[in-house]
């Protein structure tokens, strides 16, 4: 049995940003590894348009195939539906006695709106990550006092502005890994 950290998201496209915090956290909490999990479809952004889950696993698979304390995990892509992390942790705690979930700042205040939030906190240490330039807390809730926060190195790195960036054919290089790069140019993703 095992402390790992859970890494959940979009990921449309993974980006050095979330290589560099998942490395950073994976250190600070001293975790076996980090799992990457790319939702299925996000219940808070169920109306955004992403690209397939498949290719969004794939480029997982390809940016961390090389770190050994880095895995990804299939189970909301092949679950289908609406991807809540209550159900996937319940899921994982069969396999590890640790688990730590990994939530970027702004999610914190909006934890008290996820699907049984209580539960995921007596299945999960919840792990926030918090950098330099993050804005003072909007508001402090039993979630917030709960939660443990993490300054990680700050890489401002944005999905959306990726994506944007392809649109526009504007280069990617040394924001995506270089396989996830070639796939993201190959598949044509982003493009309309």
């Amino acid at each position: 049995m095992s402390k790992v950290g859970i890494f959940g998201g979009t990921f449309d496209p993974i980006h050095m940003g979330h290589l560099i915090t998942a490395q950073s956290v994976k250190e600070l909490r001293n975790l076996e590894k980090i799992i990457f999990i790319p939702a299925f479809i996000s219940p808070h952004k169920s109306d955004a348009k992403t690209s397939s889950p498949e290719d969004r696993l794939n480029m997982i698979k390809l940016a961390i195939e090389a770190i050994p304390f880095f895995e990804y995990s299939d189970m909301e892509v092949k679950k289908g539906g609406i991807s809540y992390s209550v159900d996937t942790l319940i899921e994982l705690k069969k396999q590890y006695s640790e688990l730590e979930f990994i939530i970027g700042y702004d999610n914190i205040f909006t934890f008290h709106t996820w699907k049984k939030p209580d539960e995921i906190l007596k299945l999960a240490k919840i792990i926030v990550l918090k950098r330099r330039s993050s804005h003072p807390p909007e508001f402090e809730d039993k979630y917030y006092h709960q939660a443990i926060f993490v300054e990680t190195r700050g890489i401002e790195i944005s999905a959306t502005d990726i994506r944007e960036r392809v649109k526009n054919g504007l280069p990617i290089n040394f924001l995506v890994p270089p396989d996830v790069m070639e796939y993201i140019y190959k598949q044509k993703l982003y493009i309309d």
